[in-house]
């Protein structure tokens, strides 16, 4: 009888493919071996491929979306890969050097407790090891060396780092600034607190408010910008739709248009129908819910939700089910998993969308999909133009785009500037930059031109008129609620209370460093740490003002979890930056003694297998 395959080889033989980036030796010609050395250890050209191929996977992992080479070298990930292994194999010199390794016994022991060397018993199979080896191109003795190289580097890595403490007077010092409590209390005042009325301002006031305040009313500095776009909108009323394909687009949606008569059930599965039947007399006798079952069992309702059902989903059960009133509790039914209950909670008629009904929504989506294509066909025509020379005026001209201008700076976002695309290209763009095409994601392209910085500019009065009166008035409240409120704030910071001075407590808080200052003023929590306590201090925002008073000082919580955890991370994080540093010096120096020599032929090589 044929001997069964080991799945372990199997999952052994994908991990160790995926391991070596899918690069064989063969690659890069039977005389390219390594891109260079660190003294006389030799940096291999497999491990540089599999060391490239795993920062692209995990760069796409954490974007979400693949990543060219030609942009990983842009942002230096290959030059990462080569400093790590550098690094490595200036340990294993060094290692090498100092005579660092392990005997055989310890290296047995190793490759015993590697569990991608285990069989389903969980205990090594040498079959399982050869067979992954094979696989890997290696020999046993080729992968026995590098697990020794592997280990000495470890053991020096490890002694280079060892006894790595951070001084606790650090953390001490640092969760003690961010811990510490303060008690304030503050008395909220508004334009409701003003009796006296507000004055009425001339003109001549607020024109001189509008001199005297001049960063209120003066637009930034902004990119004069010439632009050409077309967007799928632009040209949804050009685009024709035939009656066929919008018959295609309804029969191929007719599942979404068309739908059966439906039941809203959920599924409660028993072991066997003596305790089912136990549950369904409970249920009918009044003694016990549906909910309460559910919950007996150790479930909850979403646990067994299975949402609406037609017929056909429902099978042999289908009949009982659609025959049961909204709440009703079915059963026992039959189920490939055991007995079951189902109670119906909804009742969903059935759904008709004649073609005729459907046809203004699918006109709609397939002329947005037309334009889109007509747009992604303009653009090989509209960089032709722009290659040879043309100005967007001439792409205006002779093509669908359209001309526009803009003075755009961070606060604009209407028309094109509410395009992301468009404001990320917009703050990136100098004068010496030549137009390019550029996607939108609604299928829309655009290109664009600094024409001119635009210096700051005051807006004329007569345009701005109405922001400055209400300006003037909002400025007007808070000075007078000043008035009012700085010797009731003096008197608070002599010793007597609010009620004492004729205020009303608003809000007592107990407020650390890491506190939300919630509706306050952005600069309230600073305020508060600096202040002395018995003081008081008068702030405003958002036309009102706050008298604060501050009654007392305390150390951190000291069960505050939260300032446990951070002193932890803290601690973990010095530990850590201290342990690299010493490492980075160490490897620096271990590389500097033993000398760098790298074939840049090699490695032009193996990034020639990624291009």
């Amino acid at each position: 009888m044929a001997k069964k395959s080991n799945p372990v080889m199997w999952v052994l033989m994908g991990l160790l493919i995926i391991a070596l980036g899918g690069f064989g030796a063969s690659n890069f010609g039977g005389s390219i071996r390594s891109i260079g050395s660190v003294g006389d250890v030799d940096i291999g050209t497999q491990d540089y491929a599999s060391g490239l191929q795993q920062e692209l996977r995990a760069y796409a992992q954490r974007t979400g979306e693949p990543i060219s080479f030609a942009r990983a070298q842009d942002i230096e990930l290959d030059d990462r890969v080569l400093a790590t292994l550098i690094a490595q194999a200036a340990f294993d010199a060094e290692a090498r050097a100092l005579g660092v390794s392990i005997g055989d016994d310890n290296l047995r022991a190793e490759i015993l407790t590697m569990s991608q060397f285990h069989g389903l018993d969980g205990n090594f199979d040498r079959d399982v090891y050869r067979f992954g080896l094979e696989n890997a191109g290696l020999t046993e003795g080729q992968f026995e060396e590098d697990v020794r190289a592997d280990t000495a580097r470890s053991i020096l890595q490890a002694s280079v780092i060892a006894g790595v403490n951070v001084p606790q007077a650090y953390s001490e010092t640092v969760t003690g600034y961010l811990g510490e409590r303060r008690d304030v209390s503050w008395s909220l005042l508004d334009r409701s607190d003003i009796t006296t009325g507000l004055p009425v301002p001339t003109e001549a006031e607020l024109q001189a408010f509008h001199t005297e305040n001049a960063e209120l009313f003066t637009i930034p500095e902004a990119k004069r910008i010439t632009y050409a776009w077309l967007t799928p909108t632009m040209i949804l009323d050009s685009v024709e739709v035939d009656e066929d394909a919008l018959r295609d687009a309804y029969d191929d949606a007719i599942d979404v248009f068309n739908l059966p008569e439906r039941r809203l059930v959920e599924r409660l599965i028993f072991g066997n129908e003596e305790d089912l039947n136990a549950a369904k007399d409970r249920i009918d006798a009044g003694e016990a819910t549906f909910e309460e079952v559910v919950e007996e069992r150790g479930l909850a309702l979403v646990d067994i939700d299975l949402g609406d059902l037609d017929r056909d989903a429902l099978g042999e059960n289908a009949d009982p089910i659609f025959a049961a009133g909204i709440g009703d509790v079915v059963g026992p039914l039959p189920t490939s998993l055991g007995p079951a209950l189902f109670r119906v909670n909804a009742i969903l008629a059935a759904q008709e969308t004649t073609f005729e009904e459907a046809t203004p929504m699918l006109r709609e989506d397939l002329a947005a999909d037309r334009a889109r294509r007509v747009i992604n066909q303009l653009i090989d025509t509209v960089d032709d133009l722009l290659a040879g020379g043309a100005t967007l005026e001439d792409v205006a001209e002779e093509t669908e785009l359209e001309l526009g201008t803009i003075d755009w700076y961070v606060n604009v976002v209407n028309d094109i500037a509410g395009y992301a695309e468009f404001r990320s290209a917009a703050s990136s763009v100098s004068e010496n930059d030549f137009p390019e095409i550029v996607t939108l994601d609604d299928g829309g392209i655009f290109a664009l031109r600094l024409d001119e910085v635009v210096p700051p500019t005051l807006q004329a009065f007569e345009e701005v008129r109405e922001a400055v009166e209400q300006s003037w008035t909002a400025q007007s409240v808070v000075d007078e609620l000043r008035q009012m409120a700085e010797p009731l704030v003096d008197r608070l910071g002599r010793g007597e209370s609010f009620e004492e001075v004729g205020l009303t407590v608003d809000a007592t808080q107990t407020v650390t460093r890491r506190s939300l200052g919630g509706a306050t003023p952005p600069e309230f929590i600073e305020i508060v740490f600096e202040m002395a306590p018995g003081t008081a201090r008068l702030i405003e925002g958002d036309g009102r003002v706050y008298a604060l008073k501050l009654t007392e000082v305390s150390p951190p919580d000291p069960e505050d979890e939260e300032l446990t955890q951070l002193q932890q991370i803290l601690e973990n994080q010095a530990a850590t930056g201290i342990s690299q540093d010493i490492f980075s010096l160490v490897a620096d120096d271990f590389r500097e003694r033993a000398g760098v020599d790298l074939d840049f032929q090699a490695i032009n090589a193996v990034h020639a297998n990624f291009n």
